[in-house]
């Protein structure tokens, strides 16, 4: 990767640019600590913008993106702003026109951050879920026909490739190599072949196929209700989950409920491919009622800049940030919810700096 890294900043919409600020602070410190150099450009795409302009995504905003190394998003969403426009004109459409197809979920229990599963701790909950992030029903082919009638009929279809389905899967088994779980390296594959019997015998035969290349990682599957009952019961059995983008997208939030909430949740939509952008986020949402009180908590804002340097040619770097974003977690912090901290925001943001 470049250097310096050359970084698009979104800020986003309600406490967006409150965590963004967090994480930018620990980036600025980190840098000077492992030697590398970095630029940033803000850009004001969101919903204060949409209710100025009218657009999510403005014109020429894609080829913009291709200038960087990689974009940090704050949050989207504006009280002011329906349901989904912002994140469908927005984040969905980033992620088609740059291709991230791989949306990576970290799933770890960080020390000191209280578990709804009793008994459990971090040693217990540390797997990784890689979710298909173009495909299925992101593929948005449906319709309606005698819409508001009594015969009213809707249709809503999931679409999957061949392609789409080998490159995440591959990329999954190769993550799975790389991450070398010292407990074992194993892959699970987690779909509903006995009920979805062509899309999904898609995935189940290309899991096989790909999996020849991958000898040293144990090929693994779960029905996805038994996934949820494991996750429960067992998730210190996972180490690497593949999956595709519904099922992921319900997985992933109770993974973040298991690992504390969405208040330390971070993800990636990532483009693996040479050349390609991919974008880093915290989970919990832009909370506009939260907006300019300090309260809200940052730390997956900057744990989400922590995955975008271990993503960035920066590795060593994105280790000292999670691991200052343990001990603080573990040693400082009285809760992970907003305004049950024991610190404010600009706080917690120090306190992770001063454990870098």
């Amino acid at each position: 990767m470049a250097n310096p890294l050359k970084l698009a900043i979104i800020p986003g919409d309600g406490t967006g640019p409150e965590v963004t600020q967090e994480a930018l602070k620990v980036l600025e410190a980190v840098s000077k600590l492992e030697k590398f150099t970095y630029t940033t450009n803000f850009l004001d795409w969101g919903g204060e913008r949409y209710l100025k302009t009218g657009e999510t995504l403005p014109a020429g905003g894609v080829a913009e993106l291709k200038k960087y190394d990689a974009v940090y998003l704050g949050a989207v969403g504006h009280p002011d702003v329906k349901p989904g426009i912002l994140e469908k004109g927005l984040l969905l459409e980033l992620r088609f026109q740059l291709d991230q197809y791989v949306n990576l979920r970290p799933v770890k229990l960080f020390p000191g951050v209280e578990c709804p599963l009793v008994g459990k701790g971090p040693a217990d909950i540390d797997f990784v879920v890689v979710r298909e992030n173009t495909e299925d029903m992101y593929a948005g082919i449906g319709g309606w026909l005698k819409k508001n009638t009594a015969d009213e009929v809707a249709t809503q279809t999931a679409v999957y490739t061949r392609k789409g389905c080998e490159r995440i899967i591959r990329w999954a088994f190769q993550y799975t190599q790389k991450r070398n779980n010292p407990k074992g390296k194993m892959l699970t594959l987690v779909a509903k072949t006995n009920v979805l019997t062509y899309g999904h015998d898609l995935w189940w035969r290309t899991f096989q196929d790909v999996q020849k290349e991958f000898p040293d990682v144990k090929a693994d599957y779960n029905h996805v209700d038994a996934c949820c009952m494991w996750m429960v019961k067992n998730p210190e059995y996972y180490d690497v989950i593949v999956t595709t983008n519904m099922f992921g997208d319900i997985i992933t939030d109770l993974g973040a409920m298991i690992q504390g909430g969405l208040g330390v949740a971070a993800g990636g939509n990532i483009n693996p491919d040479k050349g390609g952008i991919s974008m880093y986020e915290p989970m919990g949402g832009s909370a506009p009622k939260y907006t300019g009180q300090n309260v809200i908590n940052p730390i997956a804002a900057i744990a989400a800049m922590s995955m975008l340097l271990e993503h960035s040619g920066q590795p060593a770097a994105g280790a000292r940030v999670m691991k200052a974003v343990q001990t603080i977690t573990g040693t400082k912090m009285k809760s992970q919810s907003a305004g049950k901290m024991g610190h404010g925001t600009k706080e917690i943001g120090d306190l992770v700096v001063g454990a870098l």
